[in-house]
């Protein structure tokens, strides 16, 4: 992480898109353009066996963005409630650093995840969904939860929230749209 500091990044209208990365599985959420509510996309199966070419759920995302012309798209950083980052938080960044070389030039932030699939499994569990039921839509609930979130503090400052993903792409071109997971920096805005 650069402690240098960028330039706010503005809020300017358009589809946002979360992405909640996990080991198995990815869950997906967008908003809509002025960027009011957080609604379900899809739980994506990880391509963790594409040598050399576009993973399928990067492509997917690939296709999200272009399909609903997203502005900036936010994951999720799995911190412990410490606020100190494990494995799972390095999985995440690497994660974003291939989806910001596969989708360059749309923003990609990292934004603090803590407690969002803890509040996923509440809310479902509260609209009367079992917990066997779950599984199936899980990943798409914390996405939702991860860009309600981003939403809400977009509305209260005006500027985007989290960490700006900045991959390079003289390192680490993009290939067909995507690449492999390489060197980047995050920035705090």
């Amino acid at each position: 992480m650069s402690s240098r500091r960028e330039p706010p990044d503005p809020v300017v209208r358009g589809a946002r898109l979360a992405v909640d990365v996990g080991s198995v599985r990815v869950g997906v959420a967008a908003s809509d353009p002025d960027g009011l509510i957080a609604t379900p996309v899809a739980t994506l199966a990880r391509d963790t066996s594409s040598k050399g070419r576009t993973p399928s759920d990067i492509a997917s995302l690939v296709a999200e963005v272009e399909e609903r012309r997203v502005g900036v798209v936010y994951v999720g950083l799995p911190r412990h409630l410490s606020g100190s980052e494990g494995a799972a938080s390095q999985a995440a960044r690497a994660y974003a650093v291939q989806l910001a070389q596969a989708i360059a030039p749309v923003t990609v932030r990292m934004v603090d995840e803590r407690m969002s699939t803890v509040s996923a499994h509440l809310a479902l569990h509260a609209s009367g969904r079992s917990g066997r039921s779950h599984r199936q839509v899980i990943d798409q609930a914390a996405a939702v939860v991860i860009l309600q979130s981003a939403l809400d503090a977009e509305s209260a400052t005006g500027r985007r929230p989290g960490e700006r993903v900045v991959a390079d792409p003289v390192q680490h071109p993009p290939t067909a749209r995507g690449g492999a997971a390489g060197d980047a920096r995050t920035t705090v805005e």
